[in-house]
C-alpha cells in the first residue's frame, strides 16, 4: 500500500490517510475494522509523520461509534494546545484550548479540552472527576513527559486512570531515567531487562523511504577555541579533536559565545544554505535553537547583519511567544531564533535549515529538535542542520534512523545526559546542561567546516568558511531524493580531494607529497571509524583491529596508502550492509 501524500494538506486535515496511519488504525480496530479496540494504545511515529492526523481520525471514529463522548488532549506546552484545537476543528471536533482548572464544567459547545501536563499536575482530582463524568478518550501527546517519579507522571495516573480509552503518542519514546511511563506496557526481554512495547511503530527510516519526511543533512563545524580561566590561565583546544569532558564542555561553550567568531561564521554559512534552498523552496525558513535569552538576542542581531533581514525572537517568558511562532509559520520570513520551547511539537513545515546553537545534549532533546525540520510537504525537499563538531552530537546525528524503546531495570546514567531537562524546559529554565559550569572568558573562537553527516556516513574534509570547498556542500540542491543525496555527497567529497591535488600546479600528481596523501587518507579512515563507533558502540580500537584482521597489514601509522584505502572501502561496505 503506497503512502498517500497530499501536496500541501494542512496539519490534521489530509483527505486520505497515509499508509502508516491506515495500518495503525487497522492495528487498533483489526483488519476488518470491527474489533472494539484496546483500552490503551501506544503509537510511536517519527516527528513529522502525522501523529495528530492519526489521533484525530481515531478520536472521530470512537466518537461516531459512541465508544466515547468526550476527548481530553494532554500536551507539553501551551502552544501545542492551540495547535491541537485548530487541527481538531478542521475535522469537526471542537476542543477548548483555553480551559483552566478554576473554570468548572467544560462548555457545552465543546467535545473536550486540551490541557498541559502542568495543568493536570496542579489539580489531578479535578481532571479525574471530569474523566469519570463522561466516557472519555485521553490523548497523551509526547507521552514520555508523563514518566512516573516526576510530579506529572503521578498526576497523570491519578487523573486519567478511569478513562474509557487512552491513546499515547510519541516521536521519541525513550527516556534516560528508569521510571515507567504511566499506561505504557513493558515486556521483559531474554536479558531480563524490561522495555516499553509500542502497539504501532513508524520510524524515521521507513518514513524517509516513503517520502513522508525529509532527509536531514548535518553540517558539522569544528574550529580553534581559546578561553581564559578564573585563575588567568589561557587554554586553547580544537573542537572536533579528542578532548576531556571538561575541555569539550568549555570549547563548546566558547564556540556558542556571541563574543567569538565561530557562531558568526556558522550563522553566515547557514544563511547561505538557506538562500540556496529558497531557489527551489521559496518560503524555506531557518531556526536557530539557542541556550538562553541573551544568546538568542545576540544571534538575532548577527542574522540581521548577515542576511539584511530581522529575525523573529521567541523567548520562553514572552506571553506572545505562541502568536509569534504561528505568525512566523504563515510568512516567508527567513529566520526565527528561539530558546528550548520550540524544540518539541511546533509545527512549521517550511523550516528547512537549523542551527543547533545550544549546549543541551540529551538524545531526547536532540531528536525533538531535529524533528522540527523533517516534516515534508512534497517529495524531494531536504533539510540541513548546522551543529558543533562535538562527539555527543555526532553520535546523535549518526543514529537518526535507530529506533529506541524505553528501558527499565538499568542504572541511571551519570554522564550528565539525563532527561530532567524536560521538566526544566517547562519551568522555563534556560541554563546549559553539558558538563560543569566552570567560570571562564572566551578569548577567541573561529570556525572551520569539518564534515557532513548523512545516513550514518561522513563526507568532506576540513575547509575554511567561505572557501570553494565549503560552498560545494552548502550549494547542494534543495530538491533531492535520499539516494541522490548520498550520491552527490560522495561526488562532492571526491571533488574536494581532487581539487586539493590540483590547487598548486594543476597537476593532480605533483602538488601533494606521499606523506600528505597518507595524512588525508588517515583522516578519512579515522572519521569513518568514529562514525562506526557512534553507530555500533564498538570502541575505536576494536574497530581498527577488526579492519586489520579483515584487510591485513600493519597498524595505521605504518600502513601504506593502498592499505588504508582498502580499510576505507571495507568499513564503507560494513555501513552499506547495515543499512540494508
Amino acid at each position: 500500500m503506497p503512502p498517500a501524500f497530499p501536496e500541501r494538506a494542512a496539519w490534521g486535515t489530509a483527505s486520505s490517510l497515509r499508509a502508516w496511519q491506515q495500518q495503525a488504525l487497522e492495528a487498533y480496530f483489526g483488519a476488518d475494522g470491527t474489533a472494539p479496540g484496546p483500552r490503551d494504545f501506544l503509537t510511536v511515529a517519527t516527528p513529522g509523520a502525522g501523529k495528530t492526523t492519526f489521533a484525530l481520525r481515531l478520536a472521530r471514529e470512537l466518537m461516531e461509534r459512541r465508544v466515547v463522548s468526550s476527548l481530553t488532549i494532554v500536551c507539553p506546552t501551551e502552544h501545542l494546545k492551540r495547535q491541537w484545537a485548530e487541527s481538531a476543528a478542521r475535522v469537526g471536533i471542537r476542543i477548548d484550548p483555553e480551559y483552566q482548572n478554576g473554570q468548572g464544567p467544560v462548555g457545552k459547545d465543546f467535545h473536550g479540552v486540551a490541557v498541559t501536563y502542568a495543568t493536570v499536575a496542579a489539580r489531578p482530582a479535578l481532571h479525574r472527576n471530569r474523566t469519570e463524568s463522561r466516557k472519555s478518550l485521553v490523548v497523551f501527546d509526547e507521552v514520555h513527559h508523563a514518566g512516573d517519579g516526576l510530579s506529572w507522571g503521578d498526576a497523570v495516573r491519578e487523573a486519567f486512570d478511569p478513562a474509557t480509552r487512552r491513546l499515547a503518542l510519541s516521536g521519541t519514546p525513550f527516556r534516560t531515567d528508569i521510571n515507567p511511563i504511566p499506561f505504557v506496557q513493558y515486556e521483559e526481554g531474554p536479558d531480563g531487562v524490561r522495555r516499553s512495547r509500542a502497539d504501532y511503530t513508524y520510524g524515521y527510516g521507513p518514513a524517509l523511504a516513503d517520502g513522508v519526511v525529509r532527509p536531514v543533512i548535518f553540517l558539522a563545524y569544528a574550529g580553534e577555541m581559546r578561553w581564559r580561566t578564573r585563575a588567568g590561565d589561557e587554554i586553547t583546544a580544537t573542537l572536533g579533536e579528542p578532548l576531556t569532558q571538561d575541555q569539550t564542555s568549555q570549547a563548546w561553550r566558547a564556540a556558542l559565545d556571541p563574543k567569538g567568531q565561530w557562531i558568526t561564521q556558522v550563522l553566515a554559512a547557514a544563511d547561505r544554505r538557506l538562500t540556496e534552498l529558497r531557489r527551489v523552496i521559496p518560503d524555506a525558513g531557518g531556526l536557530v535553537i539557542a541556550t538562553d535569552h541573551e544568546a538568542a538576542r545576540a544571534y538575532a542581531k548577527m542574522l540581521r547583519e548577515v542576511s539584511g533581514q530581522g529575525a523573529t525572537i521567541v523567548l520562553s517568558d514572552d506571553p506572545t511567544a505562541s502568536k509569534k511562532i504561528k505568525a512566523f509559520g504563515e510568512t516567508d520570513d527567513r529566520w526565527m531564533v528561539a530558546v528550548r520551547m520550540v524544540s518539541e511539537g511546533v509545527d512549521i513545515p517550511r523550516l528547512c535549515v537549523g542551527v543547533y546553537a545550544t549546549s543541551t545534549s540529551t538524545p531526547l532533546f536532540f531528536a525533538q529538535a531535529i524533528g522540527r525540520f523533517v516534516r515534508a510537504r512534497k517529495r524531494g525537499e531536504t533539510a540541513s542542520v548546522f551543529l558543533p563538531s562535538v562527539p555527543t552530537l555526532m553520535g546523535h546525528a549518526s543514529e537518526m534512523e535507530e529506533e529506541r524503546d524505553h528501558v527499565l531495570d538499568r542504572p541511571v546514567r551519570e554522564d550528565g545526559l539525563d532527561d530532567e531537562l524536560l521538566a526544566e524546559a517547562n519551568r522555563k529554565e534556560d541554563t546549559p546542561d553539558v558538563g560543569e559550569e566552570l567560570p571562564f572568558e572566551t578569548v577567541e573562537a573561529s570556525a572551520t567546516f569539518d564534515r557532513v553527516l548523512y545516513d550514518g556516513g561522513e563526507f568532506g574534509m576540513n575547509a575554511e568558511p567561505g572557501s570553494a570547498e565549503e560552498e560545494e556542500f552548502l550549494g547542494i540542491p534543495g530538491l533531492l531524493e535520499p539516494d541522490q543525496v548520498s550520491a552527490l555527497l560522495r561526488k562532492r567529497q571526491a571533488d574536494q580531494i581532487a581539487n586539493e591535488r590540483r590547487r598548486k600546479t594543476g597537476d593532480p600528481r605533483a602538488d601533494r607529497t606521499a606523506a600528505e596523501d597518507i595524512a588525508t587518507l588517515r583522516r578519512e579512515l579515522n572519521g569513518l571509524v568514529n562514525a562506526w563507533n557512534h553507530r555500533t558502540g564498538q570502541p575505536q580500537g576494536v574497530i581498527h583491529n577488526e579492519l586489520r584482521r579483515s584487510c591485513g597489514g600493519p597498524p595505521v601509522p605504518q600502513a601504506s596508502a593502498e592499505e588504508i584505502r582498502e580499510r576505507i572501502a571495507k568499513i564503507r561496505e560494513w555501513a552499506a550492509k547495515r543499512r540494508h
